[in-house]
């Protein structure tokens, strides 16, 4: 059930139904009388197939009781976005319209998206009454930081609508995980050659940050370990930030001990100059060729250490003999699983949404992923390292 209350960013509610929808999801939709002077609940039932819940007393039906009916067989309901009004009759109880009265006969779990001027979301008496239903079980979606409806800049701003969806997802996710800790590593390193310049590569850490946000919605505990990103890390996850392959392997091994599986998606720098400096050198100062030496390989260093208590996965990015490539880093880093990317195939490769991958595990089984977003590869990447973690056991 998507719950939409009398908030100017009701409009977005409409490509959060959209994006449902497209996912497969079956949603009845639920309108305060307030959220359709905003938008005509004939939008929602277009894109939804369904009557719109708004009025429960004059709903064609006679014979349902509409804000019993809409909660039938429900494995979700999110409110999106939710105004300050809405959300202390949650908290207070209160059913006096259709949607209130449906929330009070729930038997899902609900997540809230709240949106409202800033000084309103931060007001003593809101904030208690999001505490009140959280205690109660209620998830909340931290509203975002940005220009408001009033003309000023705050927290108010209903979150990304990709974050709504990766957290509506975590609820319906099963908790296979849960009491596991995941590493992951994430992002580009940079191999300083002075004080403002640096040998990287075109990684965006999309796919690291969607695989970590893949083990949250499961349960996991995770550490993100993540080179210079302009991603924002997904809720609930520990992020220690580092910018070099020495300071990430300093990080990988200062946690690997506790994790059940280390993920390594990251793309660690290869190589590094054998002298930086502090400074910026000058063009005319400087020398035409740079001495480079290998940096760490923080794969192998944890391959040749495993003692198969903890899963290991690696990445191959390649451009020739890409399998063949891949199989030879699976055995010669003692992996159990690598997930392979052609970098010269469209859609996939580095700053794209989308990525298209084949798993390879050690035992020899292969499977291919076909092209879809960088959040869909991560979930299937996932259920793979769910089915090793409980063979393992």
């Amino acid at each position: 059930m998507l719950g939409v209350t009398g908030s100017i960013a009701a409009y977005k509610a409409v490509d959060i139904l959209r994006r449902l929808t497209e996912l497969g999801a079956e949603v009845r939709v639920a309108m305060t009388d307030s959220a359709s002077r905003f938008i005509s609940p004939l939008t929602f039932e277009v894109l939804s197939g369904r009557p719109v819940l708004l009025d429960e007393y004059r709903e064609p039906n006679g014979t349902a009781i509409a804000h019993i009916d809409i909660t039938e067989g429900l494995d979700a309901a999110l409110i999106a976005p939710a105004t300050a009004n809405s959300i202390g009759k949650m908290a207070a109880g209160i059913a006096d319209n259709a949607l209130t009265s449906a929330v009070l006969a729930l038997g899902c779990p609900l997540l809230v998206a709240p949106a409202m001027n800033d000084r309103m979301f931060r007001n003593d008496l809101v904030q208690r009454n999001i505490r009140t239903l959280q205690e109660a079980g209620v998830r909340f979606i931290e509203p975002g930081i940005g220009s408001l409806a009033c003309g000023t800049i705050g927290k108010g701003r209903l979150a990304d609508i990709d974050q709504i969806i990766n957290e509506l997802s975590a609820l319906l996710a099963p908790q296979d995980l849960a009491g596991k800790t995941l590493l992951v590593t994430a992002g580009p390193t940079r191999e300083h050659v002075d004080a403002v310049r640096f040998i990287s590569n075109p990684s965006t850490g999309r796919m690291g940050y969607a695989l970590a946000a893949a083990a949250r919605e499961r349960g996991a505990e995770v550490v993100l370990i993540t080179g210079p990103s302009q991603l924002v890390p997904p809720q609930g996850v520990t992020v220690i930030p580092v910018v070099s392959a020495f300071d990430m392997r300093s990080a990988v091994l200062a946690n690997v001990e506790r994790s059940h599986a280390v993920i390594m998606a990251a793309a660690v720098s290869d190589f590094r100059p054998v002298q930086a400096s502090t400074r910026k050198i000058k063009k005319e100062a400087a020398e035409s060729t740079i001495a480079l030496e290998r940096t760490e390989d923080i794969l192998q260093e944890l391959g040749a250490a495993a003692n198969g208590r903890r899963l290991l996965v690696g990445f191959a990015a390649e451009t020739d003999d890409v399998e063949q490539n891949a199989l030879k880093k699976l055995k010669e880093k003692n992996l159990d699983l690598i997930v392979v990317n052609d970098l010269l195939k469209t859609g996939s490769g580095f700053g794209t949404d989308t990525n298209a991958v084949v798993l390879m595990k050690r035992d020899g089984t292969r499977i291919e992923v076909p092209t879809q977003l960088k959040t869909e590869i991560a979930r299937r990447i996932m259920d793979s390292i769910v089915e090793l973690m409980r063979k393992n056991k």
